[in-house]
Formats: C-alpha cells, sequence, structure tokens
C-alpha cells in the first residue's frame, strides 16, 4: 500500500479518492480497495485531496496525518452575504497604532497564510519579518532617495504622478513609504518556485483577509517594491535572501481608525467567450 493505508473495515469502495487525485496516481484494485498505482508513487505531490475527499476517515497518508487534518466544522461555515461583506469591508491601513504586534499573532498570521495554493504544491513561500524601527525607517529613506531619482524622469512623472508627494511628506517627517507601520512582513520565494511571484501573492492575500479577523490592519507596500526591484543594495539591506528573487512586503500594525461603510467599486468589465 506504501505510503496510503486504507482501513478496509471504514471504507466504502466510493472511488471518491481515486477521482479526485490531481496526479492520477490513485486506483481501484482488483477487490475494490483504493491503492497507489505501482510505479506511480513519485507523482504524489501531497495535496492531501485524497485525505480531504473521503467522507469517513478510512484513507491515511503518512506525510499527511489524519491528526493534523481537522474535520471541516459546518457550524463554520459562512454564508454568502457574510463572505462578500468580510471582503467588502477590507481596507487598507495607512495610520497605525504606536504599537508593536505581539510575534505570536505574527506567527499565526503565517501560519494562516500557509494554506495558500501554490503551483504544485510546491509550498517554497518563505516569510521576513522587521520589526526593529530603527531600520524600518532607514529602509523609507532608501526607497525615498531612489524616488527623487525617479521623479526627475518627465515620463515617470506623467504615469505615477503622485511621487513627488511622497517625497515631500517624507520631507515634512512622516513616513510615506512604510507608514510608521510597526512591522514590515516581506514574503518571498526562490527561483526553483516556478510560479513564485503569484504563489507568494497568493499568500499574502490570505495574510491580509486574516488580518482584520485578528484587529491588525495591512498596507501592500507598493513604493518599497519598486525600489527593491532596481536596488539590490537595498534588499540585501532589508534581508531578503540573495537566492530568492521573488518578494513582495506588506505592512502590519494596529489601525488607529474603524471603519463603518463598504465603499463601491467600479464595475467590472467581464467578457464571456
Amino acid at each position: 500500500m506504501g505510503f496510503l493505508r486504507i482501513d478496509r473495515n471504514i471504507c466504502k469502495r466510493d472511488g471518491f479518492c481515486v477521482r479526485e487525485c490531481p496526479g492520477t496516481i490513485i486506483r481501484m484494485s482488483a477487490d475494490g480497495i483504493p491503492e497507489v498505482t505501482p510505479g506511480r508513487e513519485a507523482g504524489c505531490f501531497d495535496c492531501g485531496h485524497c485525505v480531504a475527499v473521503c467522507p469517513y476517515g478510512a484513507l491515511e497518508h503518512e506525510r499527511i496525518p489524519s491528526g493534523n487534518s481537522p474535520a471541516i466544522r459546518e457550524e463554520l461555515r459562512i454564508s454568502e452575504e457574510q463572505a462578500l461583506q468580510f471582503l467588502r469591508s477590507r481596507r487598507s491601513i495607512r495610520h497605525f497604532l504606536n504599537k508593536p504586534v505581539e510575534k505570536e499573532r505574527i506567527l499565526k498570521l503565517i501560519h494562516g497564510a500557509r494554506y495558500a495554493p501554490t503551483a504544485g504544491n510546491g509550498q517554497l513561500v518563505e516569510w521576513l519579518v522587521v520589526s526593529d524601527r530603527t531600520r524600518l525607517k532607514e529602509i523609507s529613506g532608501l526607497t525615498v532617495d531612489w524616488l527623487r531619482e525617479l521623479v526627475k524622469d518627465p515620463q515617470v512623472l506623467a504615469t505615477s504622478p503622485y511621487l513627488p508627494a511622497a517625497v515631500a511628506a517624507w520631507d515634512a517627517g512622516y513616513d510615506s513609504v512604510l507608514r510608521d507601520a510597526p512591522v514590515l512582513v516581506i514574503a518571498t520565494a526562490p527561483k526553483e518556485a516556478i510560479n513564485g511571484m503569484v504563489d507568494l501573492t497568493l499568500a499574502l492575500s490570505y495574510f491580509d483577509l486574516l488580518a482584520p479577523a485578528m484587529g491588525l490592519g495591512t498596507c501592500w507596500a507598493g513604493l518599497l517594491q519598486g525600489a527593491l526591484l532596481h536596488l539590490p543594495s537595498l534588499k540585501r539591506f532589508a534581508g531578503i535572501p540573495e537566492r530568492n528573487p521573488h518578494h513582495y512586503p506588506i505592512m502590519l500594525g494596529y489601525p488607529d481608525a474603524k471603519y463603518y461603510r463598504v465603499p463601491e467599486r467600479k464595475e467590472p468589465k467581464v467578457l464571456f467567450v
């Protein structure tokens, strides 16, 4: 049976695990019990579909133990209306309380984000957490130095007219890059991640959406990302491993404001083919 073990007394021989296996490596044996097709063991990428789809708990995967795979609790399912409000009420936070974020809460967010899908279930996203205030201020300052040079280009100003305001705000004493956030989290992925930017963006989205439920707020640090892409020295200073070409930063902290409405957005452009 290899890395899959089937409890014959529980298995109903319905073939759900066979049908749902993305690697098509599970088959029904002659006596109707699922088994890994001989020679196809390497085709398993540990997605857990077989564990998740069995209604009876008859299947045990040695690398995805049932003890770490809790049953879905029906009472925690949310309605369509609840889900829509949850998504609509998410806001980018640009003003944070002068309050540190506990390490345990940061880790809880990252652990939640690891359930985001990744290409081939590679799960190669890595995390860098910066909370030293001096280093955060230096990162912002180096980004503003890059912006000063950038705004000298008329073409850049034509497409990004808000950049001079960001420089002016910094000169006036306001951190227009990291918004005085107490924590900067950078999701990264190594070059081996064939879909690295998508993988880490999905992980950051999970991180971003979980944060409000924990009383926290986030803002994607686009100005810093631009600087990181153009300044290898800043990337090294921030602590991003050289082997990780994929990266994106996000600010994290406790919001200093509460929101009460969900503003409308533009109508989507949709083409059905």
